[in-house]
């Protein structure tokens, strides 16, 4: 099982002081952290892309390029491209450049985001949210199997046997397909025969089966080749020496950031009790001490019949530089190994 880092590059203010980190010193800490990740065993991290005052990811192939040429072995990937809001075209050609610049260490997860800023930014309409993104979905996959396309939909300006260059090293350059709780989606993934990125960030990861199970019933049923099928989890968390110390240093500012995010949405504040609730045993939140965290890990992948990927979203939560890099240590050092030695790879 791969163990990664997925950041959003989350710019918020501190819980205590009520100040934001400037956007130089976010992305210099940022790109620290990788770099820790690489040093530490970490197999991938991720970067998001929202176009938000409180996140600094906007531009996530930019940052991965940065990264790229501070690490030598950790694969980067984005953490989701919000393939909706862009041109197919200058997607791949970004990430396959990133795919030269890193030696063959990228991906791409693609998906419509969590967040709809990216549509009224980029001139587009709400109402387009389902055509938009399977109609560049589909170019996307094609122009990753073609060099050149024969192309024409409703979104963009036809492709007729124009050339897109640069080509990646690894062919063909791994695209995932990140979901949230939509059946369609799953299903989408499996027919089209792509790995697939499930974010949990609440609730019972249990309640995911049946779709990841639609996932793999779609993969069967579209004849692709049983051992190449992924599942990943995207979900929040959060490590240090104790259950006690994780838990203390990740409330504050997960409560801040989902309080926030609720007054858009209509949730009401976040509580203690939802949080506690959230890192039992049966939740969706990965924070804890080393051995705790493990364990989880392990019983997502229980739960949902079977995992090949855990990403660990940490930097949501506001939380200090220091903690970050010791949480990022932790998992490489402590939980990666006892997670693969517990499923034998």
């Amino acid at each position: 099982m791969q163990i990664g880092i997925d950041s959003f590059v989350a710019n918020p203010k501190d819980p205590k002081t009520g100040i934001a980190p400037s956007g130089e010193a976010r992305i210099r800490h940022l790109l620290e952290e990788i770099e820790c990740a690489d040093q530490s065993g970490i197999d991938i991290f991720g970067i998001g892309e929202h176009h938000r005052h409180d996140f600094a990811d906007s531009a996530p192939a930019v940052i991965l390029a940065a990264a790229a040429a501070r690490t030598k072995r950790i694969r980067l990937t984005s953490a989701v491209t919000v393939l909706s809001a862009h041109d197919p075209v200058r997607v791949f050609q970004d990430f396959a450049t990133l795919d030269l610049i890193s030696q063959g260490r990228t991906e791409m997860i693609v998906g419509r985001g969590s967040f709809v800023d990216a549509y009224p930014l980029f001139g587009l309409d709400l109402r387009d949210y389902e055509s938009l993104f399977t109609e560049k979905l589909g170019l996307l996959l094609k122009i990753r199997d073609n060099v050149t396309v024969n192309w024409s939909g409703r979104h963009r300006a036809p492709l007729t046997g124009q050339g897109v260059y640069p080509r990646p090293i690894q062919e063909p350059l791994p695209i995932w397909l990140g979901v949230g709780g939509t059946p369609e989606s799953f299903v989408r993934a499996g027919t089209l025969g792509l790995p697939l990125m499930v974010a949990i960030i609440g609730g019972q990861p249990f309640r995911f089966r049946p779709l990841v199970d639609l996932y793999r019933e779609a993969w069967r049923k579209a004849g692709h080749p049983e051992e190449k099928m992924r599942v990943g989890v995207h979900a929040l968390g959060h490590l240090a020496e104790t259950d006690d110390q994780a838990g203390e240093e990740f409330f504050p500012g997960y409560a801040q950031a989902f309080t926030e995010i609720g007054k858009e949405r209509g949730w009401p504040p976040t509580t203690r009790a939802q949080f506690e609730a959230g890192r039992s045993p049966k939740g969706a939140l990965l924070v804890g001490s080393a051995k705790t965290v493990a364990a989880r890990v392990l019983s997502y992948s229980e739960e949902l019949g079977g995992i090949d990927r855990m990403t660990f979203q940490m930097s949501v939560a506001a939380l200090p530089h220091e903690q970050l890099m010791n949480a990022t240590r932790i998992l490489g050092t402590e939980v990666a190994p006892m997670v693969k030695a517990a499923v034998g790879k």
